[in-house]
């Protein structure tokens, strides 16, 4: 399928597919993407997300209509990435019923989102709500401030 049939006419996709393309018809260079890292790109390019900071939180927001909670995993990579991953399935295709237009994204979809030193792995938190994914990540308490040791002075 041609990627601008599906939305994806940026530069971006476009610099990808060449890529991709490019690695079908030459022989296999050590610098080329692989078919993996170009799919994993693209899927990551497609998944728009808002980030907020609260006092005591950060909020990943993305939008994920129709999708279930099966559908959606949220990880933790090397003990401060957050990983929002899953996939969209297309709908079974019925006998008689053709497509006249597919704007919908189907597949994979990535994002990965380095967290700051001051989040709590251990409290993470996600919910989905009317199509729409928000994982919490609270934040540390800040550190306590050093109080200066006082040493007792002996007389001799």
């Amino acid at each position: 399928m041609d990627s601008r049939m599906m939305g994806f006419d940026s530069p971006l996709f476009s610099a990808l597919q060449h890529m991709l393309d490019a690695t079908d018809d030459s022989d296999k260079s050590v610098s080329a993407p692989t078919r993996t890292y170009v799919r994993d790109a693209k899927a990551m390019a497609a998944t728009p997300a808002d980030v907020k900071e609260y006092p005591n939180s950060y909020t990943f927001i993305v939008d994920m209509p129709g999708l279930k909670s099966g559908d959606i995993k949220v990880q933790v990579e090397d003990d401060n990435v957050l990983v929002i991953s899953g996939e969209r399935k297309r709908e079974e295709e019925k006998e008689g019923v053709k497509y006249v237009r597919m704007e919908r994204r189907v597949g994979k979809f990535m994002r990965k989102f380095a967290l700051p030193e001051n989040a709590n792995t251990d409290k993470i938190s996600a919910a989905c709500q009317d199509g729409v994914l928000t994982v919490t990540v609270e934040k540390l308490p800040p550190p306590e401030p050093k109080k200066p040791k006082t040493i007792e002075v002996k007389i001799a």
